[in-house]
């Protein structure tokens, strides 16, 4: 196992919001970073990495930290494998003074830390990603998904080609078939669209695709013979290129061809070249380096040889997920030293500031994010947040992707059944009492 660990020097600043603390030493918060760098999903895993590592760095250069305690990212390759994963979650949940907070990046490895880091009751931050029915609070005291699921993410896709079609009575007699990695990530939204096209009357096409994704031709062979009105895609990695190379290979429309917000990063549309040009991918934040929080990085860290990455390659997708994902990380930590008056927050009470984290439009404004992305607010019984999705489009010209659509609420009808038939049976198999919100 590779094992790095990175320590973000920071200078010591007057703490923002006056508290109880505010005359304690300096705290240092540990934050680990399951990251792969290394393997056949580092190509994605990297950029992330660096957004995640720079927003921390901006906050410790430019802030002095979160209220005056410095921030110290303690790096640990996973190499995208699930085994590698869990013995980094063992290696460094007591680092320091213990871990506040984990992003496994990894459907596969948060399966296994749901268990494990709720008994160490310390939060996982499963991202957009993960298990779905990881929503209902109840039964999931530790783990928090939001801004939205992989059955948001389903709705979403499949609203918007309802839209295209003239309304979701349109789609009765469509062809929608997905193409999916074949793990415990690609499966997750197949009950949902299963359970939509007996809604909607669409005809559904399961189309798995073996690990790491590089074979798929006998697939796109099957989507040339089928003919489905849409295509849509679960994919990771080299899986997406590859997925992107070979619909243009049998001339499949790009303009109908969606994958989630996991399939939709430069590195999955730049290989196939202008072939990959109208490519749809779902969205929960906007792509580019636009934004008053990228000036800050350049000015704070890449302008002194200190960023994480490429130079030009912030703004890309993936770092702003990476970057996007520390935002939301670090005001639930600030959250957590607010409601307990002190700047050495536990995991437990990091877990407060997460059921209790408010991240509206003026918020985001102040952070630099204006028209970043959604508000949020999350709450005791809410762990994955309002389930916004939108549409955005590859334009192979610009090199450049692009927001086409509004913003689609979740079906509620569709994704609330279904959360709370899987996360009752979650408690059941694992004798858990679902707890009180009110």
């Amino acid at each position: 196992m590779m094992f790095r660990k990175i320590t973000l020097a920071i200078a010591v600043a007057a703490i923002a919001v006056p508290m109880a603390a505010a005359t304690a030493p300096a705290a240092e918060l540990t934050i680990p970073s399951l990251a792969y760098r290394t393997g056949p999903y580092a190509p994605n895993g990297i950029p992330f990495a660096n957004g995640y590592a720079d927003y921390w760095n901006l906050l410790n250069e430019r802030d002095g930290g979160i209220e005056g305690s410095k921030i110290k990212v303690v790096e640990c390759e996973t190499a995208y494998n699930t085994k590698q994963g869990v013995e980094c979650y063992e290696n460094t949940k007591g680092e320091g003074a213990g871990a506040l907070v984990y992003q496994p990046l990894s459907t596969g490895i948060t399966y296994q830390l749901i268990p494990k880091a709720s008994s160490d009751q310390i939060p996982v931050f499963s991202m957009g990603y993960g298990r779905t029915s990881a929503a209902n609070g109840k039964v999931f005291d530790w783990i928090f998904n939001f801004p939205a699921t992989y059955w948001d993410g389903a709705t979403t896709i499949v609203q918007y080609i309802a839209e295209q079609e003239g309304g979701m009575d349109k789609l009765k007699g469509k062809k929608l078939a997905l193409v999916y990695h074949n793990s415990a990530y690609g499966k997750e939204p197949i009950r949902t669209l299963e359970v939509m096209a007996e809604k909607f009357g669409y005809n559904l096409l399961l189309l798995p695709v073996d690990h790491p994704g590089q074979e798929q031709k006998a697939t796109w062979l099957q989507v040339r013979k089928e003919r489905p009105d849409w295509v849509m895609m679960w994919g990771w990695g080299v899986m997406n290129q590859v997925a992107v190379k070979e619909a243009a290979s049998i001339r499949y429309p790009m303009d109908r061809f969606i994958g989630i917000w996991w399939s939709g990063s430069e590195n999955d549309v730049l290989p196939a070249g202008d072939a990959a040009n109208g490519y749809l991918s779902a969205a929960v934040h906007a792509p580019g380096a636009d934004f008053g929080v990228h000036k800050d990085i350049m000015k704070f860290l890449y302008d002194k040889d200190k960023g994480a990455g490429e130079r030009d390659r912030v703004g890309e997708v993936l770092y702003n997920r990476g970057l996007v994902a520390a935002m939301w990380t670090s005001e639930a930590i600030r959250t957590a030293m607010k409601i307990h008056g002190t700047n050495e927050p536990t995991a437990a009470q990091v877990r407060d500031g997460f059921e209790n984290l408010k991240v509206d439009e003026a918020r985001l404004a102040e952070l630099g994010l204006k028209g970043f992305t959604y508000g949020i607010e999350i709450s005791c019984e809410n762990h994955s947040g309002p389930g916004k999705a939108a549409i955005q489009q590859w334009d192979a010209k610009a090199k450049q992707w692009r927001i086409i659509s509004k913003y689609y609420d979740r079906l509620p009808e569709i994704t609330g059944p279904l959360i709370e038939e899987d996360s009752a049976a979650y408690a059941k198999e694992n004798n858990i009492t679902p707890r009180s919100c009110n």
